[in-house]
């Protein structure tokens, strides 16, 4: 075909990847304008509820295989939108009014499509997630197949509209070589799970759905480019690319760290839905020089007895054993709001589960399962220095109270989650007792900015580049004591550098995020490091702050 140049659109995970295109299969119907039920309001509300239902059992099933912590998050928040009481009632009225459950749910949806259309860009990255919910409900209703990822034999690129989060999450990237869309953004959950997944992405290629299906493309997720019909020299120098960025990135065995030789440890977060073991193996695999965050509600959660002390003694063994050098940092159990235990009594309803009992709260209420815990977890770590952190800590009695109880199980280093704003904004007193903290960046933004989350209205607030957020990490990493992140924004190259810059000492995400934030940390300076985070922090907007960092960084090769 004749060469009229790449199609041009945001790169949003680097690497390339050549191959035929491969266009999403099928699409839903719009249910017609105006479409009407025969009269049985009761039967039609019932369809609808039930179909809303069993998107979100599909999508709960989906996050419990994903391969990461990042996709399952985004398929459980998908997973409530379907289950959205306001959302619910929308439906209800609609077809109180005459129209067929179809038509109600796609009008139900559009109004929150509207405002999240017209939002910021962050927001509308949002859009795709509540149409695939939409798509998913209405394709029951309709009874008509829902879109899918083509199956062929050979590797392809995938190309389309835009991704939904389970069209994402679940993909081999040994068959998927690349993704472009025509939409989207560098915030869309494509985005964020192409760069979990490792594999290369451009998003918003405008013309990227008129390429026909077996057109070969070379995609550059660096570059942001689609370059139809490839030349053989093109595909070779791109592999060659490719190739030697792998040599020069730094070596996986060695520990991740600035240019300059400022050691930040990168540690993996270890517990979700994939299980221990499958994470751990991850883990290693990724270059985890430890554990940062070791969720155990694994072992509480769904089950009508509390765990035995030789059962929690094996699996935190298992986890010490994986890694017999490197730190190991395990969070107690973290329950309460959306994560309750069969085992104890139910708690008094609360209006918002968020602001109310859980994570320390909840254990001060059960000590015994605290002080069961650390026993088992003392018993396991047989005089190894692990880090033992509490949830939800507040003020510097919870974080002395907690460090006792440690201190007493023979547990000595106790350290406490920076969360809550005030915990943030009291460090220093939290500092005397323990002896570490971890800041987590998705509770603090949330409680913080006041926003849920699980509102995708208020998605915009979540971003972990708020300067407001920044402002709280430092306070924490200048407090006095050595303080992580194992927040989202841990896995974030960019953002990782500015986190180093603000006093942060390590780093624990998602396995398959560390090669590139090692990468992107050995590439600075600890002063350069330093002066993105001051240029994110003078800014007044989270977009703006991401801009201003990544300005700074681009000058790798001058003095700052």
């Amino acid at each position: 075909m004749p060469d009229a140049g790449p199609l041009r659109g945001t790169g949003v995970s680097p690497g390339s990847g050549y191959g035929p295109v491969r266009r999403m299969v099928g699409t839903v119907p719009e249910p017609p304008p105006g479409a009407r039920h025969d009269s049985d309001a009761a039967a039609e509300t019932a369809a609808a509820f039930a179909a809303l239902a069993r998107v979100a059992e599909s999508l709960e099933d989906l996050a419990g295989r994903a391969a990461d912590d990042v996709g399952r998050d985004v398929l459980v928040a998908q997973a409530l939108m379907a289950r959205d009481p306001e959302l619910a009632a929308g439906v209800a009225a609609r077809v109180a009014a005459g129209l067929a459950a179809p038509r109600a749910v796609w009008e139900a949806f559009g109004v929150h499509r509207d405002a999240l259309a017209a939002a910021d860009a962050y927001l509308a990255a949002r859009v795709a997630d509540l149409d695939d919910v939409r798509d998913r409900a209405v394709a029951l209703l309709l009874d008509v197949p829902l879109p899918g990822v083509p199956v062929a034999d050979e590797p392809f690129v995938l190309v389309a509209r835009d991704l939904a989060p389970a069209d994402t999450a679940l993909l081999d990237p040994a068959v998927v070589v690349a993704f472009v869309t025509e939409d989207g953004g560098p915030t869309s959950h494509t985005a964020i799970l192409a760069r979990a997944l490792g594999v290369p992405a451009v998003v918003a290629v405008r013309g990227a759905t008129d390429l026909p299906d077996g057109t070969p493309v070379l995609v550059d997720g660096a570059a942001g480019t689609v370059r139809p019909g490839p030349s053989p020299a093109e595909v070779r120098a791109a592999r060659v690319r490719d190739r030697t960025s792998r040599r020069a990135a730094p070596d996986p065995a060695l520990p991740g760290g600035t240019r300059d030789g400022r050691r930040v440890p990168l540690l993996a977060n270890i517990g979700g839905p994939a299980g221990v073991r499958a994470d751990l193996d991850a883990a290693r695999a990724h270059g985890a020089e430890g554990v940062g965050l070791l969720r155990t509600e694994f072992l509480f959660l769904d089950r009508a007895e509390a765990p035995g002390h030789d059962e929690q003694v094996a699996a935190y063994t298992e986890v010490f054993a994986a890694f017999p050098e490197g730190d190991v940092i395990v969070r107690v159990l973290d329950a309460g709001a959306d994560k309750r235990l069969a085992f104890l009594p139910p708690p008094a309803p609360e209006p918002n589960p968020a602001l109310g009992e859980r994570g320390l709260r909840m254990l001060r209420r059960h000590p015994d399962i605290l002080t069961a815990q650390l026993a088992a977890l003392a018993a396991a770590a047989a005089g190894r220095p692990v880090g033992v952190m509490a949830p939800m800590v507040t003020g510097a009695d919870e974080a002395a109270g907690f460090a006792a109880l440690c201190r007493d199980a023979g547990l000595a280093r106790p350290g406490a989650m920076i969360e809550v704003p005030a915990a943030a904004l009291r460090a220093r007193d939290l500092a005397r007792a323990v002896e570490f903290f971890s800041v987590g960046t998705n509770d603090l933004a949330q409680y913080a900015c006041a926003a849920d989350r699980q509102s995708g209205a208020l998605a915009r607030l979540h971003d972990p580049w708020q300067p407001a957020l920044l402002d709280l990490v430092a306070l924490a990493a200048g407090a006095g004591v050595p303080c992580g992140v194992c927040g989202e924004g841990a896995a974030d190259p960019i953002l990782a550098c500015v986190l180093v810059g603000l006093g942060v000492a390590s780093l624990s995400m998602a396995p398959p995020s560390i090669p590139a934030v090692r990468e992107e940390l050995a590439g600075h300076t600890l002063d350069r490091c330093r002066a993105a985070a001051a240029a994110a922090r003078a800014a007044r907007t989270a977009p703006a702050a991401r801009a201003a960092a990544r300005a700074v960084l681009a000058r790798r090769d001058r003095p700052v």
